[in-house]
């Protein structure tokens, strides 16, 4: 089954909730709520990320210690041709990899590392249209699996420190400027 062409509209009529991002007109007054988000003091590490070319079918390149440059293309699912990574791979990736370094760390901190030596972390990231009608575009669902670690304390730990997780559960700072 392949998903409904996206309709993209300009950010002006759009109005931050607690639910996410949705037109200011099917707004209620009383519908309106809203969300604390993490903030940071200050930061350890900084990334930079450039995308450039014909959108999800671009080129997109790291910075950094370790540069990386990646052809993008839409997912065969997602009506496209599928020669190349997408964004939710991606995020697949980073989140995971942080998952299992925030599972090592609260099993070192709970005196329990090994619990968590030989674990291993499996993020699923789905592409889907919002089932709330008034929310346009597409939205993310995740699941990750852990394996090779059974403490649920040692795991719980590691969903409240990931950074992911936290993204995903307390929001984060986002800013958009033109440059």
């Amino acid at each position: 089954m392949y998903p409904t062409q996206a309709v993209f509209r300009p950010l002006t009529n759009r109005v931050l909730t607690g639910a996410g991002v949705r037109y200011a007109r099917n707004l209620k007054p009383t519908s309106i709520s809203t969300r604390n988000i993490l903030t940071l003091k200050d930061h350890v590490y900084f990334s930079k990320a450039t995308a450039e070319g014909p959108g999800r079918n671009g080129i997109v390149k790291s910075f950094g210690d370790s540069p990386l440059e990646l052809k993008m293309a839409m997912p065969k699912a997602a009506g496209g041709k599928g020669d190349g990574q997408n964004p939710e791979q991606l995020f697949a990736m980073g989140y995971a990899s942080c998952f299992l370094g925030a599972l090592q760390l609260a099993a070192a901190r709970a005196n329990k590392k090994e619990l968590a030596e030989n674990a291993k972390v499996t993020a699923n990231v789905f592409l889907g249209h919002p089932s709330e009608p008034d929310i346009d575009g597409f939205g993310l669902r995740v699941e990750l699996t852990v394996e090779g670690c059974n403490n649920d304390e040692v795991i719980a730990a590691a969903h409240e420190f990931c950074p992911y997780s936290r993204a995903l559960k307390h929001g984060a700072e986002v800013t958009v400027t033109k440059a």
